[in-house]
């Protein structure tokens, strides 16, 4: 098995091997390509793609379906005058007048929108006079966002001075996400590749090096895509627009960082092997377990979301495995053909040549070894109580955003119910939902209407053999407010006793609210377990992994209570979306482990030769170009979700960037090897490096030891 494996990491660096791997490559992106562009064909965009999967709320949206054949999704808009005149709706005086004539006409220029069987609602006026709601049942499976824009450009239409026309309610909040997804994909992509172009040409200094790995992450990103899709099409696996979204992301950063890794080390063995094909097999075969193992740490680590009970989650978490695993395939096959291919003169100007020193005799990396290596203790304390302060800000955290906190700039839906809210009881666009057989739907109506916290309970739906019966609840409180959430408690608990469910867009945020705090539960110790496991089957040592995992938990809380203060201070966010304390979790510490996976593989390396000692100081100076550069790709690729509309998604990109750097500049740096410094060959117990030390056998070297070390005679 062994050699098999070595003769298939070979493949791409022998002198046939290399076109095979090439032409295989040019096969499947042929093949491929067309089913990449079929993404979007299989994206669950539905009222249950966001929600628990067994949560009340998403059976309510289950049993609905059966109501109707056309299921109906309202959108509400709402016509204000901001001048008080006193005249009060529909006396034709003045602004209100005007207000009321725009409401009529623009009734009858909504009835072409409507299906067959429903009508356009007459305007209701609010208690205070200076507000009119028309309700507008629209056909949800009949292109529902396309209907909200013409009904948008209809109520803009000749709109009197003085009143304010906005297209609010379920139809409405639904066509602006899908605006933000419609982007997303080709925003992210964009911005991604302009980003990692931008950082390899600075890392490389090199008009040609650093088109190669992003032409490795193209063929990488047209497997995942094609992968994804027939694995949505045939294997259940969920994709929505969120995950597809984060899919690229995660593909040109991971990519990058495996291509900055291998070729590194294949410039290293260019300086030491005149033959390039035996440089490239030397590198492949030495950094390839580390580069394995990372791979199979964060693919893993993000699996490990297939245990939560939001949907989104589960689908953000395989999404993201299948990325990694592609992309892993690209950087250790077509990558290294094309190295080997072109020759040494793609790294010009900078060719490395055989015999000269794989680097400087000095280097900034070097001094930062040896300034950890003469106090390794006071280094370690300091470095974990910067990070320890940094995470006592994630203790005052707000959890939790209402719909109109959940976009940088508002849509017309959020400022659609803010006026509803202001004029009508808040509920009254968007009312709960409530599910019921029809022969207790009277004495369910009864006890909804007994609940403080309910306005009003309307009559809905039978289904067509009659079984069931819905009714509309209308909260006195904003759909979205922690009083509405406790009122569905309250109301659950009424209607539970005649078996009726309770669902509708308060109940969805309440169950969803719920199932996060049960996931953080469930899905962390089993990220845990699966990346110390990694870890000790790559260091084959105890204590090791342990400190490795506890840095890399330490980190996440540091980069929480970093991302919390920026939040709160910079970006101005009213809080922290339930979502992101998981999702953070789960990236960093399958991405941030990468960059100690890099550094201890090596220094492990390296202490078989030189002793432990030694081999930390020189692990430290071989990585410490290559994992920075790394970082900063990494942290700047999830750095671009800062840009987008949609809070949540850039709190992601700022908890997980911050997240990265503090793991490059922090944690791998000084915390890490200072850690392996202070406990000696008690590091490695109770593996082999514990047992037989080397030829350095001590905690650390001397003053003159170092020395000698990086400034050989």
């Amino acid at each position: 098995m062994r050699a098999l494996l070595q003769r298939a990491t070979g493949a791409p660096g022998g002198r046939r091997g290399k076109w095979l791997v090439l032409a295989a490559w040019l096969i499947l992106a042929v093949a491929l390509g067309p089913l990449a562009g079929k993404l979007g064909d299989v994206e669950d965009s539905g009222a249950n793609a966001f929600l628990p999967g067994g949560a009340e709320s998403a059976r309510v949206n289950t049993e609905l379906e059966r109501f109707r054949t056309d299921p109906i999704m309202p959108a509400v808009v709402i016509y204000t005058n901001d001048t008080d005149t006193g005249t009060g709706v529909g006396t034709g005086d003045g602004d209100d007048g005007a207000m009321n004539a725009k409401a009529t006409a623009d009734r009858t220029a909504f009835a072409p929108f409507v299906p067959t069987g429903e009508k356009v609602s007459q305007p209701v006026p609010s208690d205070d006079g200076k507000a009119l709601m028309t309700v507008v049942p629209l056909d949800s499976e009949d292109e529902v966002t396309d209907k909200v824009e013409e009904l948008r450009a209809v109520a803009a239409a000749n709109a009197p001075p003085g009143v304010d026309v906005e297209v609010g309610g379920p139809a409405a909040s639904l066509t602006d996400s899908v605006a933000v997804f419609d982007t997303l994909d080709s925003t992210l992509m964009i911005a991604t590749g302009l980003v990692v172009a931008a950082l390899l040409l600075i890392t490389y200094r090199s008009p040609i090096l650093w088109l190669f790995p992003l032409l490795a992450v193209g063929f990488a990103a047209v497997l995942t895509q094609a992968a994804t899709y027939l694995l949505a099409k045939y294997a259940d696996l969920p994709v929505d627009p969120q995950s597809s979204g984060v899919l690229m992301v995660l593909v040109f950063g991971v990519g990058t960082d495996y291509a900055l890794l291998l070729i590194a080390r294949y410039r290293e063995e260019l300086h030491r092997h005149e033959d390039r094909h035996t440089a490239m097999r030397i590198a492949l075969r030495r950094s390839g377990p580390a580069v394995l193992a990372s791979a199979g740490t964060i693919a893993a680590g993000l699996a490990c979301l297939a245990f939560a009970d939001i949907n989104s989650s589960r689908s953000l978490g395989l999404v993201g495995a299948v990325g990694v695993v592609c992309a892993f395939l690209a950087m250790v096959t077509v990558l290294p053909a094309l190295l080997v291919v072109a020759g040494r003169w793609v790294f010009w100007p900078f060719v490395p040549r055989h015999g000269t020193p794989a680097r400087k005799p000095r280097t900034v990396w070097a001094r930062i070894g040896n300034a950890v290596a003469r106090r390794p203790r006071w280094s370690w304390l300091m470095s974990a109580a910067v990070t320890g302060v940094l995470a006592l800000s994630a203790a005052g955290i707000n959890l939790g955003l209402t719909q109109a906190e959940m976009f940088q700039d508002k849509p017309e839906s959020v400022v659609a119910q803010e006026r509803i809210s202001a004029h009508y009881p808040s509920g009254a666009s968007d009312p709960a939902t409530i599910v019921t057989d029809s022969d207790r739907a009277a004495e369910v109506r009864e006890s909804a209407r007994s609940v403080p916290g309910v306005a009003r309970v309307g009559t809905g739906d039978r289904t067509p053999d009659g079984r069931l019966a819905t009714l509309d609840v209308v909260l006195k409180d904003a759909p979205d407010s922690r009083a509405a959430k406790d009122t569905v408690d309250a109301l659950r608990d009424a209607v539970h006793r005649q078996g009726a469910l309770v669902g509708g867009t308060t109940a969805e945020a309440l169950d969803t609210q719920r199932a996060a705090d049960r996931d953080l539960t469930t899905v962390i110790p089993i990220v845990l377990l699966v990346v110390l496991a990694v870890l000790v089957w790559l260091l084959r040592a105890l204590v090791a992994p342990l400190l490795l995992l506890a840095t890399v938990v330490l980190s996440y809380f540091a980069a929480l209570g970093a991302s919390n203060l920026l939040f709160e201070h910079v970006l101005d966010f009213a809080g922290v979306d339930w979502s992101i304390p998981l999702m953070g979790f789960v990236f960093l510490v399958a991405l941030g482990i990468d960059y100690n996976i890099f550094l201890m593989h090596r220094v492990k390396e390296e202490a078989t030769r030189l002793g432990h000692s030694r081999g930390v100081l020189e692990g430290l100076t071989s990585t410490g170009g290559v994992i920075t550069s790394a970082g900063i790709v990494l942290a700047a690729t999830f750095a671009v979700f800062a840009g987008l509309p949609l809070v949540t998604m850039a709190q992601m990109g700022v908890i997980v960037g911050i997240g990265v750097l503090l793991d490059t500049f922090l944690v791998r740096t000084v915390l890490v090897p200072a850690l392996a410094l202070d406990l000696g060959r008690w590091f490695w117990w109770p593996g082999r490096l514990f047992r037989e030390p080397g030829p350095d056998h001590r905690q650390e070297p001397n003053k003159e030891e170092t020395h000698m070390l990086y400034h050989p005679i």
